[in-house]
């Protein structure tokens, strides 16, 4: 509906639909605010969020000249926030706690406007409860963001489709959908999931047209950042090939999905919730699968935007069923969707509260470097096994001080890296046999991965023939061990 028309409707029918659209963005916001720190823990890939964050636009620059081109726009955004509020847990979840409680709204309308009150109502509950919006919800990456971009770009799009097409709505479309690209690059799969759309529905000539246009625009202006952070593909190595049991997870939810649209009665040649959910759904998802049997990309997070057409498609399920018992069972009817929501949070309590715990993610650098303050003493040297883990160092230094990194050759900002620049192994050993106690941060051994860098097999090496171990702690996935050199 068209915003002007929203205003002038009757007072309580405007309140009623501001209503509709509130409930579920106020839900997911309080969904996201429900132990937002995790008990004052911060994972690796979010330490890459808070170290870049915290370093000069200069810097910010240079480095992604090197690596993490494809996060920059995010990198710049959360620069900009650590400078304004402050680096803190709450600082670097908090965007992506509001971005998918727009994106609740923006399923709660399109839900609303092509299926009625409770499939819109009955989506943005359910898309706050899906497992893996429950676990982004609450992460400093730029992943719940380009959900809130996918929402807004499909809710401008069923729009346009249903006739109003003023040119600036076609350029919020086509803005929304870039910007989307600059925060990561994947996210253009949401185009050939509004191309099937617009195919289902047999849009007109002028839509179809207004369309191609739009799309080739902000495809043509993401393009250079999409060959560009291909020659940082080395950023990706580590993701494995496609396997059948990858494709379990993505089977199961197509299957879901299924039923829900075949229970919204789609037909081709009409706009409806299933037209504009399923591919939501299923392209992107069969897209990623198609671009990981040319290189492995395949992670669930690139397309966790998809989610809004599980959600659209689970509100879908949820209006039919109202419906059907409206006429029979009118009051009872009215709470279908208030019961089912209530049975869903108690059903997913125990994996919601799991997904808020330090133990939901792979390591916590926080925790190790509390171990380090406590456990070091000042003028020894500490060593990083691999280089990656010098993050907990970068996002908490004050409890580093007073250690000496031996192996670090240029600094991550100097060397326009994530963790920067190590000596060569040669330099290293050397560097080690004048030491007599070394802090060594490393993963414990349930999730380390095998040693493959030389510097690193020297550290190893070295560490084994010449020192002994004093000290060994293990906290979240992280380790410390102290080494004294053998007398």
């Amino acid at each position: 509906m068209e915003l002007s028309a929203l205003i002038t409707c009757h007072p309580s029918v405007f309140r009623r639909r501001v209503l509709i659209y509130l409930i579920p963005l106020l839900w997911t916001v309080g969904l996201g605010l429900l132990g937002l720190s995790r008990q004052d823990s911060v994972w690796r890939d979010e330490a890459a969020t808070w170290q870049v964050a915290r370093r000069s636009v200069a810097d910010i620059w240079h480095m992604l000249g090197q690596v993490d081109a494809v996060h920059g726009l995010y990198y710049l955004l959360m620069h900009e926030l650590f400078e304004i509020f402050g680096a803190s847990t709450a600082t670097l979840r908090l965007p992506s706690v509001l971005a998918m409680a727009v994106a609740a709204a923006c399923v709660t309308a399109i839900g609303h406007r092509l299926a009625g009150v409770w499939a819109g109502l009955g989506g943005g509950m359910a898309f706050g409860l899906l497992p893996a919006v429950q676990f982004y919800l609450q992460e400093g990456r730029p992943y719940a963001l380009i959900a809130a971009g996918a929402g807004i770009s499909t809710l401008l799009l069923v729009t346009l489709m249903q006739g109003r097409a003023p040119a600036a709505r076609w350029v919020a479309y086509g803005g929304t959908v870039l910007v989307c690209s600059l925060l990561n690059w994947l996210s253009l799969l949401i185009l050939p999931a509004h191309l099937a759309t617009l195919i289902w529905t047999k849009a007109g000539r002028r839509t179809w047209a207004s369309w191609a246009a739009t799309a080739s625009v902000a495809v043509a202006a993401a393009l250079p950042l999409v060959l560009f952070s291909r020659t940082q593909s080395k950023q990706v190595s580590w993701i494995p090939p496609l396997t059948w049991h990858m494709m379990i997870g993505p089977a199961v939810l197509l299957l879901i999905g299924v039923l829900g649209a075949l229970l919204d009665r789609p037909m081709t040649g009409r706009l409806s919730l299933a037209s504009v959910a399923l591919p939501l759904l299923a392209v992107p998802q069969i897209g990623l699968i198609g671009l990981s049997l040319i290189q492995p990309l395949f992670l669930d997070r690139y397309v966790l935007f998809s989610m809004l057409g599980l959600a659209l498609l689970i509100g879908a399920s949820l209006g039919a069923a109202v419906r059907s018992a409206e006429p029979r069972f009118p009051r009872a009817s009215l709470w279908l969707v208030p019961i089912v929501v209530v049975v869903a949070v108690v059903a997913l309590l125990p994996q919601s509260l799991a997904k808020r715990s330090p133990a939901s993610r792979v390591d916590d650098v926080l925790s190790v470097a509390e171990d380090v303050r406590q456990m070091k003493k000042v003028g020894e040297a500490v060593l990083f096994i691999p280089a990656a883990r010098r993050d907990s160092e970068l996002v908490s230094p004050n409890d580093f001080v007073g250690l000496r990194d031996i192996a670090l050759a240029e600094s991550p900002a100097e060397s326009g890296t994530l963790h920067g620049e190590e000596a060569g192994p040669e330099r290293i050993r050397t560097v080690m046999l004048a030491q007599h106690r070394i802090l060594l941060v490393t993963d414990v051994p349930g999730v380390a991965r095998p040693v493959s860098a030389e510097r690193d097999k020297v550290k190893i090496a070295v560490l084994k023939k010449n020192f002994t171990v004093v000290a060994d702690k293990q906290v979240r996935g992280r380790r410390v061990v102290v080494y004294e050199r053998h007398l």
